[in-house]
């Protein structure tokens, strides 16, 4: 059988936002074997400055980064799409070992292959220490709350 994940190629707006909110509802179950199901076998990753390539790769990035990021929560935003590719804008929390809390911000660049599934995957992002009480995030988000934008800062 052929892989495939619709919505597919090319995006509208309402198949860009659930290819979006997909991969938020995904990532925040902090399984790396489910996630890298979204992405071809051959995927390409750039994340920070550590270049991923392949889904036993993406596991293995995933695993480790979620070892490291404790009680992680996310949020994505749909900032654009076009044909094959989408642009998100992201913030999770997440704390380390020592029980410092940290919001990270980003955007991502994706590419799709016609089956649906994430080919390319460029991610840039910039950490910031936050107190406990300042946190927004708390768990996957509700199902109410899909599509709604979150603050920037």
């Amino acid at each position: 059988m052929t892989e495939s994940r619709p919505p597919f190629q090319p995006f509208d707006l309402a198949s860009a936002l659930k290819k979006v909110q997909a991969a938020e509802d995904a990532w925040n179950t902090r399984d790396p074997e489910k996630v890298s199901l979204a992405y071809t076998p051959d995927s390409v990753w750039r994340n920070r400055d550590t270049h991923v390539v392949g889904r036993a790769a993406i596991v293995e990035f995933l695993t480790a980064k979620w070892e490291r990021e404790l009680d992680y929560a996310l949020r994505k935003g749909l900032w654009g799409f076009r044909e094959n590719r989408i642009a998100v804008r992201f913030q999770y929390e997440s704390r380390d070992a020592g029980g410092q809390w940290w919001r990270s911000y980003g955007n991502e660049l994706w590419e799709f292959a016609e089956n649906g599934l994430m080919s390319r995957r460029e991610a840039s992002i910039n950490d910031r220490r936050i107190e406990e009480a300042e946190r927004r995030i708390f768990g996957p988000r509700p199902a109410e709350e899909h599509g709604v934008d979150f603050p920037l800062w």
